[in-house]
């Protein structure tokens, strides 16, 4: 072989080495991104070494640290039952052609629990019948009520005096009373003559729970 032919085949040679290496440079100078974490809408790319979690302390840890509480219930699991409380009619108020009554319950355990809002109330007869309509509820903001062991809340129960308004009346025999949220009732003899049950001027009234008697 010449001198000749041997410089070509080493420039050929040259030529070679210097194009494939500037395709390997293409091949890494391009978009970089795939070699990062694949993501997808919705997701989170893994985590890395780099996480800004305090030492020691799981990354979950920290995630669960900015979720709110879930809001607790006004009552706190404390209802008072039916089993729990005594019922009972406190004197009569009169004002302005109006007669008003204080429902009264009384926890009778030897825990405290609450009440929040109306109690129910119908009266009845002799057989039980009810006598008039349901009760009216005021529009007052109910408050929840604590009750320890021995102590009461009362609501107030008022209507229109018969004799001024005119209305259709009945004698009951008892006002039946159901603690907010419960089902079975009490039962309590309604010694304070007649109350209106039929006409324009029949509605009973009622506003929600406060602490104490009513007296």
């Amino acid at each position: 072989m010449t001198i000749r032919s041997l410089g070509v085949r080493r420039a050929a040679l040259l030529a070679s080495s210097v194009a494939m290496a500037g395709l390997l440079a293409g091949c890494g100078s391009g978009d970089d991104t795939a070699n990062a974490p694949r993501t997808e809408s919705g997701t989170t790319a893994p985590s890395d070494s780099t996480s800004s979690a305090p030492s020691g302390v799981p990354t979950d840890a920290v995630s669960n640290s900015l979720t709110p509480s879930a809001p607790q219930s006004p009552a706190g699991g404390t209802r008072c039952h039916t089993s729990e409380l005594s019922a009972s009619v406190g004197r009569n108020n009169p004002g302005a052609g109006q007669e008003n009554f204080p429902v009264v319950l009384t926890n009778e355990s030897s825990r405290t629990c609450t009440l929040h809002g109306y109690p129910g109330t119908a009266f009845v007869d002799a057989s039980g019948k009810q006598l008039g309509p349901d009760p009216e509820r005021s529009s007052a903001e109910p408050e929840t009520v604590k009750l320890a062991p021995g102590q009461s809340a009362w609501a107030g129960l008022s209507f229109a005096n018969p004799e001024v308004s005119g209305a259709g009346t009945a004698t009951p025999a008892a006002l039946v009373v159901t603690p907010p949220d419960e089902e079975d009732p009490l039962k309590v003899a309604w010694k304070s003559g007649q109350v209106p049950v039929s006409g324009s001027e029949s509605s009973v009234r009622l506003i929600p729970f406060s602490p104490g008697t009513g007296g």
